[in-house]
């Protein structure tokens, strides 16, 4: 009797299967790989396991019916996957930083030197400190600028000692500094040298009244401002 009923089931489906078979043939008369209906459903048993068809092959696999069997989309190198980490791109270093170019020596305007700066006490040769002053304020800006046409030298003194002493110091300081400058390559007829003795203290110190009533040493230490020496330069007039 159960043998019966097995043989009986496997018949219902073999005319179930030949039913739809020859139904679904009739209205989709392509090779499909799953039994369809007429509404265009697959077939499924009471399981809801698709029916297959005599045509069905893997690659005919869909995924309502045999999810596992179908190709699964590789992500391709234009669609990166999230878990990639972005690459990291390095900043471009920073352009070499150049020591900057040392400034040019500006052109003469008026340079003020103190006679202690120069000279000895009571003295009208340039040390060599002084000269080496008279390099940087003066020769090399003189031979950068030639728009400098004439450079003034003045030389001044203080009023200790008689008005005629100081006016020959000063005029042998002027002479003394225009010399070197000659030695170091300046042309002599760019240069005038004078001295003004006593008659021009400075402005700004105004010895007259600060150092009234001083003797001896204070004296001297406050009349320094006046012992100096000036250079002015005079520009080129256009032709």
């Amino acid at each position: 009797m159960k043998a019966s009923k097995q043989i009986f089931g496997m018949f219902s489906a073999v005319v179930l299967v030949a039913f739809f078979g020859t139904a679904c043939a009739e209205s989709f008369p392509e090779k499909t790989g799953y039994l369809i209906d007429s509404r265009g459903n697959v077939v499924k048993n009471a399981y809801g396991e698709c029916w297959r068809t005599g045509y069905w092959t893997p690659a005919m696999a869909i995924e309502e019916c045999d999810p596992d069997l179908v190709l699964k989309k590789v992500p391709t190198s234009a669609e990166p996957t999230s878990s990639a980490p972005a690459p990291v791109i390095a900043p471009p270093p920073p352009p070499p930083v150049s020591a900057p170019a040392p400034a040019p020596a500006k052109p003469v305007v008026q340079v003020r030197f103190n006679a202690e700066t120069l000279f000895d006490f009571d003295r009208a040769v340039v040390k060599p400190e002084g000269q080496k002053i008279l390099d940087e304020k003066i020769v090399a800006s003189m031979k950068i600028y030639p728009e400098v046409a004439m450079l003034i030298i003045v030389g001044h003194a203080d009023r200790i000692g008689t008005e005629a002493y100081n006016q020959n110091l000063s005029e042998r300081r002027a002479n003394a500094v225009k010399a070197y400058l000659v030695k170091q390559g300046i042309p002599a007829e760019r240069m005038k040298a004078s001295g003004k003795g006593e008659s021009d203290p400075d402005p700004e110190a105004n010895t007259m009244q600060a150092c009234k009533g001083l003797r001896g040493n204070r004296l001297i230490a406050c009349l320094q401002p006046d012992r100096r020496v000036t250079v002015e330069s005079q520009k080129r007039t256009p032709e």
